[in-house]
């Protein structure tokens, strides 16, 4: 039966609603049923996961593709716990989202009530805020808090834990919630010091803009090709553990080290820069910086001294929409006083045609050499060696990554839409390297790993018509393999390809690199069917020893219309180190 009083739980989820929720993913517990109870009532859809950590996932690459908060919702205590670890990759990945969890009674804290746990404290590190609701008709205001937090500046997680009593409490009048109060406030750079900065970048020979994964969402990656159009700068976004070193980038390292000028765009300086030391970037490099967080611009100068030219407070977003405003506003002027020019020229004689047409030369050779170099960065980034396209496994029974990985490819390219999900260590890296899609979802700069059957998931409920591919690793798929049977129950078909070597095989690396091949411990794995675990979960399973075979494996998969997994047993390489010459 419907409820028919008015409870906190009931304000909760109107608030929810009102500002555009309609999904939320979750695992049910005894303290957030208020919660499940009044998502019947107002058409809230509910993505019911089987670990807690998955929500916080799922709601991650929501987030990501959908330039929405994410919501997850778990239980108090256990189910808290289980969640807050996924924040960490939610956090790096810069994503905005809110994780609302179950919390004992207030009226019961201190006196060992069920599941009593210090939530806030629990997840606070992980997140830009978090707190306990106090109130029952604050409770909107709690979420309009949480959004906005979670959107602004450098976007990221929120968290906020909901009493029992709270959640049960009838609404009096609840307090309004100010228009707006659920959108970013956006942090708008300066215009006269991004002025200077455009000027800066054009005068360069060799720019480059670098952002961080505010730029790589599915909205984020428009606006950034939107900016590279505008400046005339390569603009290059950097979301991997890898850092200057990603596959996916790549010979672009060798780029960066030629730059002369570079602005970091809501990109951090960190160890995927190597901190900005040399050879990374060149010694006597200029370098400028766009940042919501002053904490960042400050790291930036101490690492940087003299070089650090210019800074600014803003969010990348906005940073990239003030970039694109000045170089129309320096555009304009030019027109201005190209035209004045021409009149003068018109009414003055040879003098003023000489300098005309001497200003023209300059600027066509300018803009050569801006175009050549635009041009070596794009070429840098999209060289792959060519041994690669006929890579077979020195082993048998094994498929080479580069091989196993061609068919998918085609997939991905069947429609505008396509996302591909990458996650693993080794595995995801060739994956990275090897595959490319309009919409991408990786594990990111955390180097987490087990996120990629949560996120395909996601990714399916998000962009429900197109192909969803996720490539991951054996060792990722034993962190949430039963989130086939989510995906199978909510009708969710995806392609899951797992490189399947048998071992960790990321941390044998190290261990092979650092201590020898007679010393390598602790890194091995059963070559498990983990296509026939699909189809115990009601999926679709099939297994590859041969490249030969990922063909019509692939076409298998889609056709049957399920969550398909195609078990690949992968020759166990290291991930792939891109260099010309």
């Amino acid at each position: 039966m419907p409820t028919t009083t008015s409870r906190g739980a009931d304000l909760l989820v109107r608030s929810l609603a009102d500002a555009g929720v309609d999904t939320i993913f979750t695992l049910s517990g005894n303290h957030i049923m208020p919660i499940f109870d009044a998502c019947k009532d107002a058409g809230i859809r509910l993505i019911h996961t089987r670990h807690e950590a998955a929500a916080v996932h799922m709601a991650d690459a929501w987030a990501r593709l959908t330039g929405k908060v994410g919501v997850a919702l778990v239980t108090g205590g256990p189910g808290h716990a289980n969640a807050v670890g996924a924040l960490y990759t939610a956090a790096q990945a810069e994503s905005p989202v809110v994780l609302l969890s179950g919390h004992a009674p207030l009226n019961q804290l201190g006196k060992g009530a069920f599941q009593e746990m210090a939530q806030a404290d629990l997840a606070a590190p992980l997140t830009k805020a978090s707190w306990t609701a106090q109130t029952t008709d604050g409770l909107a205001e709690d979420m309009a808090r949480a959004f906005s937090t979670a959107l602004s500046g450098r976007p990221g997680p929120v968290h906020v834990s909901l009493p029992t009593d709270v959640l049960d409490a009838s609404v009096g009048s609840p307090r309004a919630v100010p228009e707006g109060a659920w959108r970013a406030s956006p942090v708008v750079p300066d215009p006269d010091v991004l002025g200077d900065m455009l000027s800066r970048l054009r005068s360069a020979r060799r720019p480059l803009i670098l952002t961080g994964p505010a730029l790589l969402t599915r909205p984020g990656r428009a606006v950034s090709a939107a900016l590279a159009a505008s400046t005339g700068v390569p603009v290059v976004g950097m979301e991997s553990p890898r850092g200057v070193g990603d596959p996916c980038l790549g010979a672009f390292a060798e780029m960066l080290a030629q730059a002369d000028c570079v602005l970091l765009l809501g990109k951090r300086l960190d160890f995927t820069l190597k901190f900005g030391q040399a050879p990374a970037l060149a010694a006597d490099v200029t370098v400028m910086q766009i940042d919501a967080d002053d904490n960042e611009l400050a790291r930036s100068r101490a690492a940087f001294g003299d070089r650090l030219r210019a800074t600014c407070a803003g969010d990348a977003v906005s940073g990239a929409q003030g970039l694109m405003a000045a170089v129309a506003q320096a555009d304009a002027g030019s027109t201005v006083q190209a035209a004045a020019i021409d009149g003068a020229s018109a009414t003055g004689g040879g003098a003023g045609d000489g300098r005309a047409q001497g200003s023209g030369s300059q600027n066509l050779r300018a803009d050569d050499k801006a175009a050549d170099w635009r041009q070596a960065v794009a070429a840098a980034i999209a060289y792959r060696p060519a041994a690669w396209a006929t890579a077979t496994a020195g082993v048998p029974d094994r498929v080479h990554p580069a091989a196993a990985f061609r068919p998918l490819q085609t997939l991905l390219d069947s429609h505008p839409d396509a996302v591909l999900v990458v996650d693993g260590g080794e595995i995801g890296q060739w994956a990275q390297a090897c595959l490319s899609a309009s919409h991408r979802v990786i594990n990111g700069i955390a180097g987490s790993i087990g996120s990629a059957l949560p996120f395909a998931v996601a990714a399916r409920v998000a962009v429900p018509g197109a192909p969803v591919v996720a490539v991951l690793g054996d060792g990722t798929f034993g962190f949430h393999a039963a989130e086939f049977d989510t995906a199978v129950r909510c009708g969710l078909p995806m392609v899951v390809v797992v490189g399947n070597d048998a071992r960790w095989n990321a941390e044998y690396q190290i261990q092979v690199r650092d201590y020898g091949r007679d010393r390598t411990i602790g890194c091995e794995l059963l070559p498990t069917r983990y296509d026939q675990v699909a189809a115990a979960f009601g999926g679709h399973g099939v297994n590859v020893t041969d490249p030969a075979m990922m063909d019509a494996a692939v076409q298998e998969a889609v056709g049957s219309g399920k969550p398909a997994c195609i078990n690949v047993m992968m020759e166990g390489l290291a991930a792939p180190t891109i260099r010309r010459g």
